[in-house]
């Protein structure tokens, strides 16, 4: 399985449309995400409209290809798009991955005697 994280930034004088765009998401997008391998998925929302975003799933790059080629997700996010700021494509292609540095499982399960 792999973690996933992702941050993007949300025009600030938009934040609270794009709050109430989740407020739910649309069922066939949901299924999509779904079908697409994606669980677990969560955004969170910081200061300023700092999005963070986390998943995980058994292959990203399968995930990332099946909602490329979706027409449900690219209307999704062609919807959603212009709510980014400084984003080059696809809100859901183009997110800024971070670096994990930490996960508890892992380092507790290296500590283990084998």
């Amino acid at each position: 399985m792999t973690r996933v994280c992702f941050e993007l930034q949300i025009a600030p004088d938009l934040v609270d449309e794009y709050v109430a765009r989740h407020s739910p998401v649309h069922p066939e997008m949901l299924a999509e995400i779904a079908a697409s391998g994606r669980r677990n998925y969560s955004l969170f929302l910081g200061e300023g409209g700092r999005l963070i975003g986390y998943y995980e799933t058994d292959d990203d790059a399968a995930a990332q290809a099946y909602l490329a080629a979706s027409p449900v997700a690219a209307r999704w996010e062609a919807e959603m798009s212009r709510f980014f700021v400084g984003l080059d494509g696809r809100p859901d292609q183009a997110a800024t991955p971070l670096t994990e540095v930490f996960h508890l499982a892992d380092q507790i399960a290296g500590t283990q005697p084998s």
